[in-house]
């Protein structure tokens, strides 16, 4: 009778078998498909986005409809929307919620599919334009923000939200753009426009933010005004909001101001779009200062047809070199970059040894 044979463990599967998932950037579909479900997302999310892109030479105007994709998709994805609808906040899986955006996010910049076409439109364009992880981090720390049912106590809380969720947005729109990274300067003012974006959309949505549980003044600023945490709608205290509201676009008239001083550098489109796109913008945030107390009675909008003159005075501004705003904004990207990563979470403890002529 012969011995048994020593046991060999083997593999699960032959090591011919074992593959990496080979890199798909966009998911397997083809750029051009992309590019029109990107288009499709952005003509329904944001018409003054729409038309402002429009302005752009193509080649940029069909990268940035892949970055507003993922922009728009995940803000969808973490408040429970469809294109910016009504809020359907649910905390029980709010965490739950980012965590797959970060997934799908990585996996998009890994060149992964993702069954996402939002998130394969990140993959193409991160791929065409050079846009990291990181930027997307800063992007996704602002929905983190709102999941956590986050409230800013300081001015300085307020500018890092809003550095999160547009200012960082602005920067990667800068690269799309094809601006270098190392040009600091317009990335600084790409993101000095992103700010005033959001600054104008707080100021304006402060009634759908109200109705959703979030607030976006600091707590320093309702203390200042008397007005308690949680009653700043309320009718008595529309005085203060008003005042507090024309604080907030005084910040934004400065990040527009200075954007404006930084678009000087663009391509002639490029400069175009984002004039046409600061007009408008500064159009809804003039209108909410001229409401006053009446500004969220109902929704700001700016008609189509004021639209199409703010785009063609953005026309002529174009001509015309902006001058530098004096003083600059008081808030820089650099500052709140910093800012950022101080309240983010500590670094883990290095765990690779050091070498022995190290030690």
């Amino acid at each position: 009778m012969k011995p048994p044979r020593p046991f060999r463990p083997r593999p699960l599967a032959p090591s011919r078998i074992l593959r990496t998932t080979p890199r798909q950037v966009g998911g397997g579909h083809e750029r051009e498909e992309l590019v029109e479900l990107a288009h499709a997302a952005i003509r329904q999310g944001s018409k003054s986005f729409a038309l402002a892109s429009r302005l752009f030479e193509r080649p940029t105007r069909e990268k940035a409809w892949l970055l507003y994709a993922w922009c728009r998709r995940c803000d969808d994805i973490a408040d429970g929307q469809d294109h910016g609808g009504t809020l359907k906040l649910d905390e029980a899986t709010a965490q739950r919620r980012i965590e797959a955006v970060r997934v799908l996010t990585r996996r998009a910049l890994d060149g992964q599919p993702t069954a996402e076409e939002a998130f394969d439109a990140l993959g193409q364009v991160a791929l065409e334009a050079g846009l990291t992880e990181d930027m997307t981090d800063d992007v996704i720390e602002g929905f983190a923000l709102d999941a956590e049912g986050w409230r800013p106590r300081t001015e300085g809380d307020l500018m890092r939200y809003a550095y999160h969720v547009a200012g960082a947005v602005g920067v990667m729109m800068a690269r799309v753009m094809g601006i270098p990274p190392d040009d600091h300067d317009t990335l600084d003012r790409a993101c000095d426009l992103g700010l005033s974006f959001q600054l104008i959309n707080i100021a304006r949505d402060m009634c759908e933010d109200d109705t959703a549980g979030r607030c976006y003044l600091p707590l320093e600023w309702l203390a200042e005004a008397d007005i308690p945490p949680g009653e700043h709608m309320k009718p008595e205290f529309r005085p203060e909001l008003a005042a507090l509201v024309g604080r907030l676009l005084d910040l934004a008239d400065a990040h527009e101001a200075a954007a404006r001083w930084g678009a000087n550098g663009l391509r002639f489109r490029q400069r175009w779009a984002v004039l046409a796109a600061a007009n408008i913008y500064g159009a809804i945030g003039r209108q909410v200062r001229q409401l006053g107390l009446h500004a969220w009675d109902h929704r700001v909008r700016i008609g189509f047809a004021a639209k199409l003159k703010l785009v063609w005075r953005a026309f002529g501004e174009a001509f015309r070199a902006a001058p530098q705003p004096e003083p600059m904004p008081r808030w820089t990207r650099g500052e709140l970059m910093a800012i950022a990563k101080m309240a983010g979470p500590i670094a883990p403890m290095p765990t690779t040894p050091l070498p022995d002529e190290v030690v």
